[in-house]
């Protein structure tokens, strides 16, 4: 029998609300001392006026130095934007922005392989694309159509032929 990871780590969960968590709960009646202690734990949930705090320790112990050089210009663009815009609106700009740039570096970088990479007579990989005849039934124009494939070189030439032909 296989020991099966638990997120309480074994312990049963329980709320640290109490039981009066649900409005059903509080409804059956509560004494003060449930008041009491209810009034607390609400208290308790409400946050301070300067939280969250941002520790520029602790961004640099989770972040190591690679990260945070290839993330300061979109982080410097965002601390530009906050006042402006908003801490919420910023950092949602600065997200995409980042999904947008590499999007465009993805498109580029696949376009300078597909174009500079071609697979022809001079090289012995890159990108090689067959194109299929078309279908000519009967009944087209050009019915009946022979292969304009008539010579064993024209097979497999990978463009050597048509540069042969500009070199002349």
């Amino acid at each position: 029998m296989g020991v099966h990871a638990s997120p309480t780590g074994g312990v049963k969960p329980m709320t640290i609300s109490g039981r009066y968590n649900s409005e059903r709960e509080r409804l059956f009646g509560m004494t003060d001392e449930e008041r009491a202690f209810r009034k607390q734990w609400l208290k308790d949930q409400e946050l301070s006026h300067n939280e969250p705090k941002k520790v520029p320790e602790m961004y640099k112990a989770l972040n190591n130095p690679i990260r945070r050089f290839y993330r300061l210009p979109l982080d410097t663009l965002q601390k530009i934007m906050e006042p402006a815009l908003g801490a919420q609106r910023a950092l949602t700009i600065r997200y995409f922005g980042g999904k947008f740039l590499m999007g465009i570096m993805g498109a580029y970088a696949a376009t300078y392989y597909f174009k500079y990479n071609a697979n022809d007579w001079t090289r012995k990989g890159g990108w090689r694309v067959n194109q299929s005849r078309i279908a000519v039934v009967e009944g087209d124009p050009e019915y009946p159509k022979a292969s304009d494939k008539v010579k064993p070189e024209d097979y497999a030439s990978r463009g050597f032929k048509e540069n042969m032909v500009k070199l002349s």
